[in-house]
């Protein structure tokens, strides 16, 4: 981080865009490869999990389509 608040301070800018663009391409590539996968699956599980938890245990009403059970009350003259 020094390097790169150091070359920000460099007054073309030049140097802090080339050094933001070799760590970012550096860093993400590596990270990605590392851990995109996992965490990938992970997120997955997670909002599959919370969601079954969602559908299952909290006693939502979830507004069922009607058609089908209500009947029309008898005509009153």
């Amino acid at each position: 981080m020094y390097r790169f608040a150091k070359a920000a301070l460099n007054l073309s800018g030049q140097s802090a865009r080339q050094l933001a663009v070799r760590q970012k391409s550096d860093l993400s590539s590596a990270f990605h490869a590392k851990y995109g996968t996992p965490l990938l699956i992970a997120g997955v599980a997670f909002c599959t999990g919370v969601w079954a938890y969602v559908i299952t245990s909290t006693g939502i009403s979830w507004n069922l389509s009607p058609v089908g059970k209500v009947q029309p009350k008898e005509w009153k003259e």
